[in-house]
């Protein structure tokens, strides 16, 4: 594994807390594995902290603290780093997804969040939360599209998405929405911005039936898997398991259409939505 890089600790909380508890654990004379092993933590988690992909939970700040002898400066400042926009079962995927320099995802049901126009994710999350205040559903989406300007850097992150064909025919938000929708897939594509392919149905049964994946790859840190459910998310830094999802992913690819083909079938379902066809 390559060596950490040097992080500016003005950059986030997160950024400040991983320089710190470097300096501290070295200043310990501590590996990462040694300092890991009291907290029944890996030492690649420990290196994710302080890479700044890992969000430092209380729980460890204070244990760090005590480790460390660092007199509570963990344990009083992760509660800054902790503050995040998001929902706390997506919170430390988001912060990890900001630094990556790889993101894979399959999508079985939905566009992903980071292709989603404005109107897509207005009805996702209306669907989401039917009774709840134009404020509150105000709020979700300015989030949701604050996360899509990772892609205003014209190469990094390099995105590459499995979409299965249900994204494509569940009309969310109706003929009009799914057209624009679908419109701005393709535009990334054609702009060389994405890499996207269509999963079609007739593919038949797959390793990720059970729900999406989403792989994230660092240049500093190992790689993490995020798997989602309902109301629900989870990071996964276990070596073996994240070897399995890359596995499903890499035969999500191969039995997937062609990037060439996808674009073609992603744009003429567009174009059948704007014609107001049902696709």
């Amino acid at each position: 594994m390559p060596g950490p890089k040097d992080l500016d600790p003005s950059s986030s909380p997160r950024a400040l807390l991983g320089a710190e508890l470097r300096h501290a654990r070295e200043k310990a004379g501590l590996t990462q594995e040694e300092l890991g092993a009291p907290l029944f933590v890996s030492g690649s988690f420990i290196g994710q902290l302080e890479a700044g992909t890992r969000r430092m939970q209380p729980e460890y700040a204070s244990q760090i603290d005590e480790l460390l002898r660092t007199n509570g400066f963990f344990q009083r400042n992760c509660r800054v780093s902790g503050k995040s926009r998001y929902p706390d079962h997506f919170a430390e995927a988001a912060e990890a997804e900001a630094v990556a320099t790889t993101i894979k995802e399959y999508a079985p049901l939905l566009i992903p969040g980071l292709l989603q126009t404005e109107a897509y994710a207005r009805a996702v999350f209306r669907a989401y939360q039917p009774t709840a205040t134009e404020a509150v559903i105000d709020e979700l989406v300015e989030a949701r599209l604050a996360r899509a300007h990772l892609l205003d850097d014209p190469t990094t992150p390099l995105l590459w998405a499995v979409l299965d064909e249900a994204v494509l025919r569940r009309a969310v938000g109706g003929f009009e929405v799914m057209a624009e929708a679908l419109g701005h897939v393709g535009s990334l594509i054609r702009r060389h911005r994405i890499i996207a392919q269509v999963l079609p149905f007739d593919a038949g049964a797959h390793m990720a039936l059970e729900g999406p994946v989403k792989l994230m790859s660092f240049t500093d840190a190992p790689p993490l898997a995020y798997l989602q459910g309902l109301g629900t998310g989870q990071l996964q830094d276990d070596p073996a398991r994240v070897a399995r999802y890359e596995l499903t992913y890499d035969l999500l690819g191969a039995s997937a259409s062609s990037p060439e083909a996808s674009l073609a079938l992603i744009e003429s379902v567009a174009e059948d939505y704007a014609h107001e066809d049902q696709p």
